[in-house]
């Protein structure tokens, strides 16, 4: 079997998810939030702002980015990157989808890598 897909756990589908929403995944003691933008695109954070640890599947999705919804930080849905003048980033995982089908690879942070 290919090692890389071992690491692949499906989490549900598209639809599971609305258009700029969230919904939240747990992994042992991690909550990670996936998200689903305008076009489709799927990302996964943790569920926690760099600033104060806010919870981002709460905040407002746009284009790439979501903003988080108690201090207005913009995170990169693509890094985990604060946007602008904020400094930080929340761990950033690797999704894709297979049809309608999403899959999570909770073995690496993008942010490692």
């Amino acid at each position: 079997m290919n090692a890389d897909i071992a690491n692949w756990t499906r989490i549900g589908v598209l639809d599971d998810i609305p258009r700029q929403g969230s919904r939240k995944v747990r992994a042992g003691a991690m909550t990670i939030a996936v998200f689903r933008n305008a076009d489709d695109r799927v990302f996964a954070l943790e569920d926690k702002c760099p600033h104060k640890n806010g919870p981002l599947s709460q905040g407002i999705v746009h284009g790439d980015c979501v903003t988080c919804p108690l201090h207005n930080w913009v995170i990169s849905l693509e890094t985990g990157m604060a946007q602008g003048a904020d400094e930080g980033e929340t761990p950033a995982f690797r999704v894709r989808l297979d049809g309608q089908d999403i899959y999570l690879d909770l073995s690496t942070n993008l942010a490692a890598v």
